[in-house]
């Protein structure tokens, strides 16, 4: 299993989910299809399927070129608003790309009631750590803009991708990580594993797929509402409402 981030527009990321030994792929969220395309046939892969993660246009507005380009081809995405959308999914649904890639659907509505992350596993490579496409629910130290949701919604959400194993790698919707550090530092001066995530920024002009889901619960101040640091910034209580008030603060950063 490999996955190739394929960057558009401004700063999204399209992705190939590629399984290797029958060299087939899947396009996740392929808003420039010819740049999709593109890079599939530089690699010798070929497109069996779309993945749409929300139907906001920046991910789902290269769905319809899709389907033209390849007819017949699944489309899939949590709702009717997905454009082209032919195989709607739900929670805890799964399918299988190619041959040996495992993807199970995971409903986390706020950003978009129809927000679906798919977490893969490889059932060839049993060892190899999966990863999930997270959209705009879970950036690198941060997470998306509550567009139809709240914070008990978001909350939710990101402990559901919590659940999953903590070497699961991250794919995310956006490049926003050098944003996210600086308010995450801005909330937590003083966690080390936060200085980890400014490294990785200064390092790396793309940074998805370089975090794990226990990175995220390290360094993320979405991911840890419990903690001293992140309740005393706040200062509210209760869970959505120390989201909400995150929200809010960071909704007026400027750093």
């Amino acid at each position: 299993m490999k996955v190739v981030p394929v960057p558009v527009r401004e700063d999204n990321y399209a992705y190939l989910i590629i399984d290797e030994p029958c060299k087939k792929a899947a396009a996740v969220d392929p808003f420039d299809v010819p740049k999709v395309k593109a890079a599939a046939e530089q690699l010798g892969v070929t497109i069996v399927a779309a993945i749409t993660t929300h139907h906001h246009l920046d991910h789902s507005g290269g769905n319809q070129n899709f389907a033209g380009q390849y007819p017949n081809l699944p489309i899939y995405g949590g709702s009717d608003k997905v454009l082209a959308l032919s195989k709607q999914v739900k929670d805890k649904d799964e399918f299988v790309i190619g041959e040996n890639i495992q993807v199970k659907c995971l409903a986390t509505p706020c950003h978009t009631q129809d927000s679906i992350c798919y977490y893969i596993t490889d059932s060839s490579n049993k060892s190899q750590a999966g990863g999930v496409f997270t959209g705009d629910t879970l950036f690198q130290g941060g997470c998306g803009r509550f567009f139809e949701g709240d914070g008990e919604q978001m909350h939710a959400a990101l402990s559901y991708l919590g659940t999953l194993p903590d070497e699961t790698i991250v794919y995310n919707g956006h490049e926003y990580t050098g944003g996210n550090v600086a308010f995450g530092k801005s909330v937590d001066p003083t966690n080390p594993s936060i200085a980890r995530l400014i490294k990785l920024v200064q390092e790396n002009k793309v940074t998805t797929g370089l975090s794990t889901i226990g990175d995220e619960k390290e360094w993320n101040v979405f991911m840890r509402l419990g903690s001293d640091a992140v309740k005393q910034a706040t200062n509210a209580t209760g869970e959505s409402a120390i989201m909400d008030r995150l929200r809010e603060m960071k909704n007026n950063f400027r750093g």
